[in-house]
């Protein structure tokens, strides 16, 4: 579940798919005719091996309250341990693809103290901003692949317009990523559409083929040499949103899925139960049955989709209630804790020193300081979920979001 735009929209994300799920009591048109086989997915050694890759997401306003730039995944190590980088949010409006913020993106002049090559931009440079850095980051990194990732929690209204039509969709996104100024920043794009045939921030119609056709007409486009990824949703309730869309059917034109195996649970129901928002597995008194990650996975196994295709989720922050006496899971709340940016949200680098864990249920930790209770992955329980991944036979790792990491590059480090 991601979120264009600064976070603190995050939970409104979460409680609208929460109540749409309850609406459908499950729980995010047709193009122009079947899809068809096109160009296979990318397979070549441009991409790492299947098990080793390690996909994390920069989002574009980051640079702004965060503070956050491509630098940083520099200067935090993060760069060597990453394999792709999903650079969040282009916009999906008209039934194209669009840039989401011109300025963050190609215009921001960078100082030399702010620069990943310590060169300060020039005023009459013709690219400047996050994409200009991403080059500089690439040269130090050859291997190192970007992926424009368009939609998330916000801006994936527009993907029904988009289904109307795959193929002038298709082109728009190429067209953009391929943009003459920035040609040899992008490797691939990757679809964030929240959610296809179900409820999101608003919630879509379009059938359960609109987006298989939407992502046979990308890879028609953009080829087996571009890689053509999605992030999906990961509710494997017994008609839930995995069941509104046929992913097993997109499967054959994508190098890989994003099943977004976090935000399970949330302040979003401020009273609670309290529960940890990215279980690994089921445990006793979880609020909801098929809401943990090894659900998900083993539901998107058994329609069909590729292990190798399959990468596990992770969030790089917690989510919190206060008003919590009870240490474990299952408490009561009177809402969401404070955090930085929004409440009931809150960056692992922080709570790592507000609130240490204090246990882990379901493989993945717990915190209880004072009356406010917390739930995010550490080191060790990042270490549990790939051993998990590895037995499952799984294509690698991705995660939400760089700059909730320390400045050191602690979890990321921890997958490797």
């Amino acid at each position: 579940m991601h979120v264009p735009h600064l976070p603190r929209v995050r939970p409104i994300r979460a409680l609208f798919s929460t109540l749409c799920t309850v609406a459908l009591g499950a729980g995010l048109l047709a193009g122009a005719g079947p899809a068809t086989a096109t160009a296979p997915a990318a397979e070549s050694g441009t991409q790492a091996a299947a098990g080793s890759k390690v996909v994390g997401y920069f989002t574009e306003w980051g640079v702004y309250d965060r503070n956050y730039h491509v630098k940083n995944i520099e200067s935090s190590g993060s760069a060597a341990e990453l394999t792709h980088i999903n650079y969040s949010f282009g916009n999906v409006t008209g039934g194209k693809c669009a840039m989401g913020d011109s300025f963050a993106a190609t215009e921001r002049t960078y100082t030399a103290d702010e620069s990943v090559d310590g060169t300060a931009d020039a005023w009459d440079q013709p690219l400047r901003g996050n994409f200009n850095q991403l080059l500089q980051l690439k040269q130090k990194h050859p291997d190192l692949k970007i992926l424009w990732s368009f939609g998330g929690w916000t801006w994936s209204g527009g993907f029904g317009e988009a289904a109307q039509d795959p193929a002038a969709f298709a082109q728009s996104c190429y067209d953009l990523v391929e943009n003459s100024k920035w040609a040899d920043v992008f490797d691939g794009i990757d679809i964030d559409w929240e959610y296809p045939n179900a409820c999101g921030l608003s919630c879509d119609t379009s059938g359960r083929d609109a987006f298989p056709k939407l992502m046979s007409a990308l890879r028609a486009k953009f080829g087996s040499d571009y890689l053509v990824t999605a992030a999906i949703t990961a509710d494997a309730t017994s008609g839930g949103k995995i069941d509104a869309a046929d992913y097993a059917g997109a499967a054959q034109y994508v190098d890989w899925y994003n099943p977004m195996t976090y935000d399970f649970f949330g302040a979003w129901d401020p009273t609670g139960p309290t529960a940890p928002h990215s279980p690994l597995t089921s445990y006793d008194g979880i609020p909801k049955a098929d809401f943990d990650t090894s659900a998900t996975i083993a539901k998107l196994k058994d329609l069909g989709v590729p292990s190798e295709k399959l990468l596990l989720g992770l969030g790089f922050y917690g989510r919190g209630w206060t008003g919590v006496t009870q240490d474990g899971p299952g408490g009561t709340a009177t809402g969401p804790a404070k955090g930085t940016y929004e409440d009931g949200i809150e960056d692992y680098k922080v709570l790592k020193d507000s609130c240490p864990a204090t246990g882990t249920v379901g493989g993945t930790a717990y915190a209880k300081c004072g009356s406010d209770w917390w739930s995010y992955d550490t080191p060790e329980t990042i270490a549990t979920k790939m051993a998990y991944k590895n037995e499952q036979g799984l294509g690698g790792t991705f995660f939400w979001e760089l700059s909730g990491d320390t400045a050191n590059g602690e979890l990321i480090k921890a997958i490797d």
